[in-house]
């Protein structure tokens, strides 16, 4: 007998679980400090970031951005949907009183 192939949502919650367990960056070290280097590059030409710094607001970015979308997909699951919204987003930073701040407001 063949074993059987998972399900789709079984896949998602699979890949999920993996990717709680590991400690690694999921977004890639470069982009992310490109991506710093740029908004800071807006502010001030001569601004300089040391490498333990940019490790505290990679760690702190990936941090909050799973806290994010954990507590979107709590608003996605009780409507008894799978995916994600914008509304979603939008909820959870209005519940924590986050929607007054610009880089965190989807409109």
């Amino acid at each position: 007998k063949t074993p059987k192939t998972p399900r789709r949502r079984n896949i998602a919650r699979i890949e999920i679980n993996k990717y709680r367990r590991t400690v690694d960056f999921l977004i890639p070290k470069l982009p992310f400090s490109r991506l710093v280097k740029e908004i800071l590059h807006t502010f001030k030409d001569t601004f300089r970031i040391t490498a333990e710094s940019l490790l505290a607001l990679h760690t702190m970015s990936e941090t909050y951005l799973a806290n994010l979308f954990e507590d979107s997909n709590i608003c996605a699951t009780h409507t008894r949907r799978v995916t994600i919204n914008v509304r979603d987003i939008r909820l959870v930073n209005r519940l924590r009183n986050e929607d007054q701040m610009s880089f965190t407001s989807f409109r």
